[in-house]
């Protein structure tokens, strides 16, 4: 039986965290797969207690979660695998795709990526965990695409249900454009199940994707579905939402997502920050004074009021 096309959401550090997922997937349809912000060790190889929080299955209802572990270690892997089979998943993200140098410079995250035989060492701990199922998140290469075909001779081989690749390097990290020759010489000769990340904002930029590389298992959408929440169902095609449902849809959403934050919170400062946050990628083609007025609120009452207005007159 042929696999249906996934589109997957990718985790974004500060954003989406338990209750974003909780609450974006009880009002918008399409995505297949939800995944935790990567979870990583400190010192004395502790967990950080907001990554047990965002990992624990009684916080999550979404259908279908996968975490994501950041090791750069044989002896790291070994810790993070163990973690979330003790806690009963069946499934771990593995990520060599976080662009940020503080990551990178410890060589984990795209950091590993110039190092085939220290990313092979790692990889290979797979094997260690027969009754876990494993996907790669990656980068094109460090310094340049080239590091990724570098790695093809021991990613094909691993026992990976698919690989998803942003289509820039390491040292762009968001900026400038995708790599799309980078990401093609990839696509040709890599044997396993497929996933395309980079930019991908709308309906039409996700259509051409499908159509430039046929084969694809899925899209990892991040920055899209915080911005464009219906996405994923638009795409879909399962259902048609009039300009009416879709304010409705959003605000709807937004109440909800505020009401779970103060209950998590309890404090109107912490709500308030983290609901600003929201605003750095929703609904982005907001006039610039509604996300001003947004900002400057400085109590609950004076936020809710600024929403209900923006969503009555727009």
């Amino acid at each position: 039986m042929e696999n249906r096309f996934e589109i997957h959401f990718a985790p974004i550090q500060g954003y989406t965290d338990w209750i974003y997922r909780n609450t974006f997937a009880c009002f918008f349809g399409g995505v297949d797969a939800y995944y935790t912000p990567f979870i990583r060790l400190e010192k004395g190889n502790a967990f950080r207690n907001r990554d047990m929080r965002d990992l624990d299955p009684k916080n999550n209802t979404v259908a279908r979660l996968i975490p994501q572990i950041l090791p750069g270690s044989p002896e790291e892997f070994r810790i993070l695998a163990g973690k979330i089979r003790e806690m009963g998943y069946r499934q771990a993200d593995i990520n060599f795709g976080c662009p940020f140098p503080l990551i990178a410079h410890q060589k984990k995250g795209a950091g590993i990526l110039p190092y085939p035989e220290r990313v092979k060492t790692v990889l290979q701990t797979i094997d260690e965990f027969p009754d876990l199922d494993f996907s790669l998140k990656m980068r094109l290469g460090w310094e340049s695409a080239g590091e990724c075909m570098d790695l093809l001779s021991v990613i094909n081989n691993l026992r990976l249900c698919w690989i998803t690749v942003h289509a820039r390097t390491g040292k762009q990290q968001y900026k400038g454009t995708v790599d799309e020759e980078g990401f093609a010489s990839f696509y040709r000769q890599c044997t396993r199940p497929l996933f395309y990340n980079g930019d991908l904002i709308s309906v039409e930029q996700i259509q051409n994707i499908v159509a430039q590389y046929p084969l694809l298992r899925g899209v990892f959408v991040g920055r899209g579905l915080l911005s464009s929440p219906l996405l994923a169902a638009d795409f879909q095609g399962n259902e048609t939402f009039s300009e009416k449902l879709r304010k409705k849809r959003f605000f709807d959403f937004h109440e909800a997502l505020f009401s779970a934050y103060e209950s998590y919170f309890n404090d109107e400062r912490l709500l308030l920050q983290k609901m600003k946050s929201v605003w750095d990628y929703f609904l982005p083609e907001t006039d610039r004074k509604w996300l001003k007025r947004i900002r400057k609120a400085g109590r609950r009452d004076d936020y809710q009021i600024v929403i209900k207005e923006l969503f009555r007159t727009n």
